[in-house]
């Protein structure tokens, strides 16, 4: 019996991994391309989720079409950032784009604040379920975790196959070099932050799929929390080994809850909360450049 559930746990923790994930995509995107910290990460799926409810809740529409929506709500608001601040702080200290980023969390968090309240909101879409013999995955599961793998395709087929994309590639090898070749450095780094930002309000639509409950403006600071420990286990600078470092923490996530939870005495959900951080300081201890790789 605590087999099959740990199995089930684990199909689970695959499927949210890859929400997890790609919502740490965008945050190794801005680090691997700007060497910013986005520590405002957590609210721009804030967002993203509030973005999902209005358009259910007040506007009757299918949340998947809300993908769309938030990504471009979510460039747009990358773009306005980066020139507003971001672009006078590129050769900054790391501190000075830290309390940036976190401005901008705190901005996005009391706007919200104002325009819906701070009460806790979600919305109910049912799609059906299907059953897998150890576990039940509903349908708005699946369809979150399939978004996932097709924006991380499509992520990286922009970034291999075009040529905006080789020129971002070009900057993070050497940004004077870029530059010499003709390379437009600065809308390079706008693109980059607003993709990143894109990326993450996407995700924070694709999150509701899965838990669309809870949703308010202060919600984003657990996920801020573990997109780092992600972000450190697939190479901070690799969105790639960001999703995939997703997946592995999905599955870590899931398959200590159900071991926790044979212990008396404890609360599971706290421990697993603790593991993360001691998984983040043994790889920062280990291989700091992450298990998955990235430079």
């Amino acid at each position: 019996m605590v087999l099959e559930q740990l199995a089930g746990n684990l199909v689970q923790g695959v499927v949210l991994g890859s929400v997890y994930g790609m919502a740490t995509m965008g945050l190794s995107l801005i680090f691997g391309v700007l060497r910013v910290v986005n520590v405002g990460h957590g609210a721009f799926m804030m967002v993203g989720a509030f973005i999902a409810l209005w358009f259910f809740n007040f506007l009757g529409i299918n949340p998947v079409i809300a993908i769309l929506a938030a990504f471009v709500i979510g460039m747009g608001l990358g773009f306005l950032f980066y020139y507003t601040a971001m672009s006078r702080l590129i050769k900054a200290p790391e501190l000075a784009t830290l309390l940036a980023t976190f401005a901008m969390g705190v901005l996005l968090q009391e706007i919200v604040k104002l325009i819906f309240g701070s009460e806790f909101r979600g919305y109910n879409w049912a799609v059906g379920k299907i059953s897998l013999g150890i576990t039940v995955l509903p349908n708005t599961k699946l369809l979150a975790c399939v978004g996932s793998g097709v924006i991380a395709i499509l992520l990286y087929l922009w970034v291999n196959k075009t040529r905006a994309g080789s020129a971002m590639r070009s900057v993070v090898e050497d940004s004077e070099g870029a530059r010499v070749c003709g390379v437009n450095v600065g809308g390079v780094y706008a693109l980059s932050f607003a993709l990143g930002i894109g990326l993450t309000v996407a995700s924070g639509v694709l999150l509701t799929m899965f838990i669309p409950v809870g949703i308010n403006p202060y919600m984003g600071g657990g996920y801020t929390l573990k997109a780092f420990v992600i972000a450190v286990l697939g190479g901070l600078a690799s969105p790639y080994g960001a999703f995939f470092g997703g997946l592995v923490f999905g599955i870590i996530e899931n398959g200590s809850y159900t071991l926790f939870a044979l212990m008396e005495g404890v609360e599971p959900f706290a421990l697993t909360r603790f593991l993360s951080f001691v998984i983040l300081l043994a790889i920062l201890l280990i291989r700091p450049t992450g298990l998955l790789g990235g430079k």
